[in-house]
């Protein structure tokens, strides 16, 4: 056979073995109840007590700008099945790209199979906490479908990002991307669920670069914008080209800039800033699987050990941390997890205490819950779901504090705008963040910018040492697009939300020093 012959005859197996993914994936698809149906009754046939089928599509755009050029342009489409099944009380997974009947009865099979294998080391039956069974779609709520957006206006808006920054002098580099995600997910189970989700993110930033050409210094300011669950209506309303200019502005000024202070300070962070602490020290040591020791890779294990939910002082009276797979525009924002729950809000933090972690339904009765938090995600097909965070955010003080209320109260702090560098410990407790922006408060006025600063301090310290609120006119998200965990790794997409936020006291570090 010819290499002619031979694509062709593979073209006609691949039509022959599974329809595309636009017939597939069409909103309320009779063809994906037929294929998830022929699923679970398979896994029944051959003796499991549990199934559910994920069969999934996954669509991304990249658009990126370099230096007034285009640098590249890349979509991707990706789809298949996975199966999860309990036989003798113990999981078995499978999964294929090939979305057939037939290739659906044998990857069951095959997903028995390793159950039964595994069955030899498994010390404990699985145990799921019930869960009401759903016939129903979600969407992410979106007034623009990015994918259905010309490419011509992404372009256009990427460049201008570069001719407005490059207007300030001494700006010397710029790049600007444009990111989108639909991840289109088709779940059924045993217990009764079909459920269909269309998921959409979006995604614009740039980087600007100024250069000190006498000392071979620079100095580089991102946009302060965060991936966000919406459509393109999120990149026509985000002042993209004003903020390039200021930013252009202060990557220029920071080699002119004050020198950072160094010791304990009044530490004010902007929502840019925090989300980032609050992924880093409230998102990961409250996943359940890593205070148990189950989960240890990216980001170690977590100090916030089961003996001590419900009494643990973790912050100061004023710090109220919610999980909430809900929140409008949240990344992690869906109507029901990998497990078939229906989302939920509820307190990992409440008046300072900490009170409850993030679960899922094999995980819940480990800490004598009767429900699980639908916490469960898998980023593919082709992965096996498992603990993922759900948008962790801080509440917002009672009191409409503003961005001026906050600064004109303090005497003596720094004020922290963005997201940069982060180092933390293997147990989430030693910490230090730096940032992107840096000014000095005096008397109750930021009177310049400062540049070289980090602050250093360890978890319930810092949180116990925050002692002001913004109010909810000063509330924004920030967000992770690829928040890695497990082994073999799987990324996650999650947003914090939270206030401008003051802490007495911090550990101010000059890292220029």
């Amino acid at each position: 056979m010819d290499r002619r012959q031979f694509v062709q005859s593979m073209i006609a197996l691949g039509a022959a073995s599974s329809a595309s993914p636009e017939v597939l994936f069409g909103q309320g698809s009779s063809e994906l109840r037929d294929l998830a149906d022929a699923a679970l009754a398979t896994a029944k046939k051959l003796g499991a007590t549990y199934a559910d089928i994920r069969i999934n599509r996954y669509r991304n755009q990249f658009i990126f700008t370099r230096d007034r050029r285009v640098q590249n342009i890349a979509n991707t489409d990706d789809h298949g099945f996975g199966i999860r099944l309990i036989v003798d009380g113990t999981w078995g997974f499978a999964s294929s790209s090939a979305v057939s009947k037939d290739e659906i009865a044998r990857v069951a099979a095959q997903a028995v199979g390793i159950a039964k294998a595994n069955r030899a080391i498994n010390q404990e039956p699985v145990r799921l906490a019930p869960v009401e069974g759903f016939d129903t779609s979600w969407n992410t709520p979106v007034k623009k479908n990015p994918f259905e957006m010309p490419l011509q206006p992404k372009l256009d808006l990427l460049l201008q990002i570069h001719e407005e920054a490059l207007k300030v002098p001494g700006a010397s580099f710029v790049s600007a991307f444009m990111q989108f995600v639909n991840e289109h997910k088709y779940f059924a189970s045993s217990e009764g669920s079909h459920i269909e989700q269309s998921l959409i993110r979006t995604y614009p930033s740039f980087t600007i670069t100024a250069v000190d050409k006498a000392t071979g210094k620079f100095y580089s300011r991102r946009s302060l914008t965060s991936p966000m669950g919406m459509g393109y209506e999120y990149v026509e309303s985000y002042p993209l080209l004003q903020e390039a200019r200021v930013a252009a502005e202060e990557a220029v000024a920071t080699h002119k800039a004050k020198p950072a202070p160094s010791g304990p300070k009044t530490l004010i962070l902007h929502p840019s800033n925090l989300w980032l602490t609050i992924h880093e020290s409230v998102g990961h040591p409250t996943e359940l699987d890593r205070a148990l020791g189950y989960e240890a890779n990216f980001a170690g294990t977590s100090f916030l050990t089961t003996d001590k939910l419900g009494t643990f002082q973790f912050g100061s009276k004023l710090v109220n941390l919610v999980a909430d797979r809900t929140q409008e525009n949240g990344m992690a924002t869906c109507g029901y997890d990998d497990d078939g729950v229906k989302s939920s809000r509820w307190h990992l933090v409440k008046d300072g205490t900490f009170v409850d972690y993030q679960t899922t339904r094999d995980q819940a009765h480990l800490i004598g819950q009767k429900a699980s938090h639908g916490c469960s995600y898998a980023d593919s097909w082709g992965s096996v779901p498992f603990q993922r965070m759900p948008n962790v955010s801080l509440e917002a003080g009672t009191k409409d504090v503003s961005e001026a209320d906050i600064i004109s109260a303090t005497a003596d702090g720094v004020y922290v705008k963005g997201d940069a560098s982060f180092s933390i410990d293997h147990q989430r407790y030693n910490f230090q963040f730096s940032g992107q922006t840096f000014w000095e408060v005096k008397n109750g006025k930021i009177t310049t910018q400062l540049r070289d600063l980090a602050y250093q301090s360890n978890t319930p310290e810092f949180w116990k040492a925050c002692d002001m609120l913004g109010g909810p006119s000063t509330y924004a998200l920030g967000g992770a697009f690829n928040d890695g965990k497990g082994q073999p790794v799987q990324s996650n997409s999650v947003s914090h939300g939270c206030p401008i936020a003051r802490f007495a006291g911090v550990n101010i570090l000059n890292t220029g020093q």
